[in-house]
């Protein structure tokens, strides 16, 4: 056997549709589209959502709810997360990117679920009551960063 003898096996190829070459091709004349008619046409055809003109789903259920865009979504922290940086150390964003904390560029709030024991300088977009008291219990400071947009 040689790589230079191998032939495609019969039938596994066929030969493309030549439309618009003649009646006598089978495909002439109006090459396959029918008579008239929106899919006749040049660039025919409806959208998957098309519903024969009646109105369609989308547009006969009703709107409701409101969407607020001036929304600001943060990534949230607990303050038991904070176990891992060292006493007396200075948490910046930057350190918790680092750290695996948090990620992208959300701003980010500190809420006050567990317990602090080391005394850290944390920085972030915004704090929880709670979590600034315990960071400040702790002999900590909680430092507020403005939101770059």
């Amino acid at each position: 056997m040689n790589l230079s003898t191998l032939k495609k096996p019969e039938g596994m190829t066929t030969q493309r549709k030549r439309i618009g070459r003649g009646t006598g091709s089978g495909f002439g004349k109006t090459a396959g589209k029918g008579h008239k008619g929106h899919n006749a046409r040049s660039g025919g055809g409806v959208k998957p959502d098309f519903e024969g003109g009646q109105m369609p789903l989308k547009r006969r259920m009703p709107k409701y709810g409101f969407v607020n865009t001036n929304r600001v979504e943060y990534q949230v922290i607990n303050m038991k997360a904070f176990d891992i940086f060292l006493d007396n150390e200075e948490v910046s964003i930057e350190k918790m990117v680092e750290k695996g904390m948090i990620k992208g560029n959300k701003p980010v709030v500190i809420l006050g679920n567990g317990d602090i024991h080391k005394k850290l300088v944390i920085y972030a977009h915004r704090f929880s009551q709670q979590a600034k008291q315990k960071i400040e219990t702790a002999g900590g400071k909680a430092e507020v960063v403005s939101i770059v947009r």
